[in-house]
Protein backbone atom coordinates (compact mmCIF):
# COMPACT_ATOMS: atom_id res chain seq x y z
CA UNK A 1 0.00 0.00 0.00
CA UNK A 2 1.32 3.60 -1.22
CA UNK A 3 -0.28 6.35 0.86
CA UNK A 4 -0.50 9.45 -0.83
CA UNK A 5 -0.19 12.90 0.73
CA UNK A 6 -3.33 15.52 -0.28
CA UNK A 7 -0.61 18.71 -0.97
CA UNK A 8 -0.79 17.26 -4.78
CA UNK A 9 -4.31 17.35 -5.35
CA UNK A 10 -5.34 19.16 -8.58
CA UNK A 11 -8.77 21.17 -8.79
CA UNK A 12 -10.08 22.94 -11.78
CA UNK A 13 -13.62 24.72 -12.33
CA UNK A 14 -15.11 25.67 -15.88
CA UNK A 15 -11.22 25.02 -17.45
CA UNK A 16 -9.60 27.73 -14.36
CA UNK A 17 -6.70 25.78 -12.28
CA UNK A 18 -7.80 26.71 -8.63
CA UNK A 19 -5.40 24.32 -6.96
CA UNK A 20 -2.60 27.40 -5.99
CA UNK A 21 -6.48 28.95 -3.66
CA UNK A 22 -7.41 25.64 -2.69
CA UNK A 23 -6.60 24.06 0.58
CA UNK A 24 -9.60 21.04 1.00
CA UNK A 25 -11.66 19.15 -1.67
CA UNK A 26 -14.40 16.33 -1.15
CA UNK A 27 -15.37 14.35 -3.75
CA UNK A 28 -18.58 12.13 -3.30
CA UNK A 29 -20.25 9.37 -5.10
CA UNK A 30 -22.95 7.67 -4.28
CA UNK A 31 -26.34 6.36 -5.58
CA UNK A 32 -30.12 6.47 -4.93
CA UNK A 33 -31.45 3.76 -2.70
CA UNK A 34 -34.92 2.39 -3.45
CA UNK A 35 -37.04 0.90 -0.57
CA UNK A 36 -39.06 -1.95 -2.17
CA UNK A 37 -40.41 -3.47 0.82
CA UNK A 38 -43.83 -4.73 0.75
CA UNK A 39 -46.24 -6.00 3.39
CA UNK A 40 -45.38 -8.87 5.39
CA UNK A 41 -41.50 -8.28 5.29
CA UNK A 42 -39.82 -8.08 8.45
CA UNK A 43 -36.67 -6.18 6.61
CA UNK A 44 -36.25 -3.53 4.50
CA UNK A 45 -35.83 -4.83 0.83
CA UNK A 46 -33.97 -2.26 -1.02
CA UNK A 47 -32.40 -1.31 -4.79
CA UNK A 48 -29.91 0.57 -6.15
CA UNK A 49 -30.53 3.87 -8.40
CA UNK A 50 -29.21 6.42 -10.21
CA UNK A 51 -26.09 7.48 -9.53
CA UNK A 52 -24.84 10.58 -7.89
CA UNK A 53 -22.26 12.94 -7.65
CA UNK A 54 -21.09 16.10 -5.36
CA UNK A 55 -18.31 17.66 -4.45
CA UNK A 56 -16.83 20.81 -2.45
CA UNK A 57 -13.56 22.87 -2.11
CA UNK A 58 -12.26 25.47 0.04
CA UNK A 59 -9.19 27.47 0.35
CA UNK A 60 -7.72 30.55 1.47
CA UNK A 61 -8.79 33.89 -0.46
CA UNK A 62 -7.14 35.59 -2.99
CA UNK A 63 -8.26 38.82 -4.93
CA UNK A 64 -6.41 38.40 -8.61
CA UNK A 65 -9.29 39.52 -10.41
CA UNK A 66 -9.84 36.36 -13.22
CA UNK A 67 -8.53 33.75 -11.80
CA UNK A 68 -8.15 34.07 -7.89
CA UNK A 69 -11.61 32.25 -6.48
CA UNK A 70 -14.06 34.77 -6.60
CA UNK A 71 -13.45 35.96 -10.02
CA UNK A 72 -13.05 32.64 -11.23
CA UNK A 73 -16.54 30.94 -9.27
CA UNK A 74 -19.13 34.03 -9.11
CA UNK A 75 -19.31 34.23 -12.55
CA UNK A 76 -20.15 30.44 -12.54
CA UNK A 77 -22.90 30.29 -10.06
CA UNK A 78 -26.09 28.39 -11.38
CA UNK A 79 -24.44 27.17 -14.30
CA UNK A 80 -22.73 23.74 -15.57
CA UNK A 81 -19.27 23.87 -16.06
CA UNK A 82 -16.82 20.82 -15.99
CA UNK A 83 -14.71 20.16 -13.29
CA UNK A 84 -11.63 17.97 -13.08
CA UNK A 85 -9.96 16.59 -9.76
CA UNK A 86 -6.64 14.66 -9.76
CA UNK A 87 -6.56 13.66 -6.15
CA UNK A 88 -2.52 12.12 -7.10
CA UNK A 89 -1.42 15.17 -8.67
CA UNK A 90 -0.94 16.05 -12.17
CA UNK A 91 1.43 13.05 -14.21
CA UNK A 92 1.27 9.93 -16.37
CA UNK A 93 -0.74 7.49 -15.41
CA UNK A 94 -2.26 9.11 -11.93
CA UNK A 95 -6.02 9.05 -11.80
CA UNK A 96 -7.97 11.76 -12.62
CA UNK A 97 -12.08 12.73 -12.58
CA UNK A 98 -14.04 15.06 -14.45
CA UNK A 99 -17.65 15.59 -14.08
CA UNK A 100 -19.99 18.07 -15.04
CA UNK A 101 -21.21 20.26 -12.09
CA UNK A 102 -23.49 22.74 -11.43
CA UNK A 103 -22.29 25.57 -9.28
CA UNK A 104 -24.19 25.87 -6.34
CA UNK A 105 -23.21 27.93 -3.41
CA UNK A 106 -20.21 29.53 -3.22
CA UNK A 107 -19.10 30.86 0.60
CA UNK A 108 -16.72 33.58 1.55
CA UNK A 109 -16.19 33.63 5.34
CA UNK A 110 -14.32 36.29 7.24
CA UNK A 111 -12.40 35.74 10.48
CA UNK A 112 -11.26 39.01 12.68
CA UNK A 113 -7.58 37.51 13.45
CA UNK A 114 -7.54 35.03 9.75
CA UNK A 115 -7.53 35.42 5.98
CA UNK A 116 -10.16 35.35 4.41
CA UNK A 117 -11.45 31.89 3.71
CA UNK A 118 -13.59 30.60 0.49
CA UNK A 119 -16.12 27.30 -0.25
CA UNK A 120 -17.97 26.21 -3.37
CA UNK A 121 -20.09 23.64 -3.20
CA UNK A 122 -20.71 21.41 -6.59
CA UNK A 123 -23.17 19.05 -7.93
CA UNK A 124 -22.37 16.37 -10.88
CA UNK A 125 -24.63 16.38 -13.64
CA UNK A 126 -24.59 13.34 -15.69
CA UNK A 127 -21.29 10.64 -15.57
CA UNK A 128 -18.43 10.63 -13.96
CA UNK A 129 -15.43 10.10 -15.84
CA UNK A 130 -12.71 8.07 -14.18
CA UNK A 131 -9.56 7.52 -15.78
CA UNK A 132 -5.44 7.88 -16.26
CA UNK A 133 -3.29 10.90 -17.36
CA UNK A 134 -1.29 10.06 -20.24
Amino acid sequence: MSFIHGKDTYFSLGGVDLSAYTNTSTFTRGADVHDLTTYGKSDHVNAGGLLTSAMSAGGTYDNTASTGPRGAIEPLIGTTVTMIRRPEGTGSGKPQDSVSVVVGTYVETNPVADYVQWSVELTGSDAVTSTTQP
